[in-house]
């Protein structure tokens, strides 16, 4: 068979197999009096660097528990088989990485990654992982400060009120532009600019699947919906798209 270029379009369905608590609804313990939203600012951080450094130390916690699941293995198996394969995500988890994707774009930042607030300095080993709390722990934890300027380190994800970063929103675009189909897995179609890509691909005549278990804002304008998980999906595509001989 051919050799193909896929682009992976992927949201929040993507990981809920492995069990990735969702933004909004996976506060339980000390963070459940919490609104999730009040607390991915640059001003909640600003106002209280602990409080908003403790949680995301205790999100990445939770996310370290999980593992990639065999709709991230099926990505990442499409590439082995000498396809091209690029994964551009809104997704803040390293499963993709994790399962042996290696084109990744996070178009949210990464939860596991961590800069200063100030000059964008980053450390080795990353504080934000550094002897991590049980997935229920946690609390108000003083963010390290940078050895540069000696502003505070922030978790690496783009917060309510921030722009998302122009080079991997440029090089989603090109993925895009180069590749010969775009699947779409997962994703609500709601969340701006990210849920405006798949039709950014079909103004450019790409054929665009949405995998999903239910219609999104987006299914209306795709080619194809196959109506289930990411997984199931996944193994539907490697069953059309065999390993690639020359």
């Amino acid at each position: 068979m051919s050799r193909s270029h896929f682009v992976f379009l992927t949201g929040a369905g993507m990981s809920a197999e492995s069990g990735v608590p969702t933004f909004r609804d996976g506060l339980t313990g000390l963070w459940s009096r919490f609104d999730a939203e009040t607390l991915a600012t640059p001003q909640a951080f600003r106002r209280d660097p602990a409080l908003v450094w403790g949680w995301y130390r205790w999100r990445a916690s939770q996310l370290l528990q999980v593992q990639p699941n065999a709709g991230h293995d099926g990505i990442a198996e499409l590439a082995q088989r000498g396809h091209r394969v690029n994964v551009v995500t809104q997704n803040v988890d390293d499963l993709h990485e994790r399962a042996g994707s290696t084109k990744v774009v996070h178009l949210h930042g990464e939860l596991l990654r961590s800069r200063c607030i100030d000059c964008g300095a980053r450390a080795e080993p990353d504080p934000i992982t550094l002897n991590l709390h049980p997935p229920e722990g946690g609390g108000h934890e003083t963010p390290p400060a940078c050895t540069v300027c000696g502003g505070p380190f922030r978790p690496d994800v783009v917060w309510f009120g921030e722009a998302l970063p122009e080079a991997e929103w440029e090089a989603g675009m090109e993925a895009i532009a180069a590749c010969d189909r775009v699947v779409v897995v997962g994703t609500s179609g709601l969340v701006q600019p990210a849920a405006s890509l798949p039709l950014v691909a079909r103004e450019m005549g790409k054929p665009v699947l949405e995998i999903n278990p239910n219609p999104s804002a987006l299914t209306p304008s795709v080619d194809d919906y196959w109506p289930m998980t990411a997984s199931a999906g996944l193994a539907r595509l490697l069953q059309e798209y065999p390993p690639h001989t020359s």
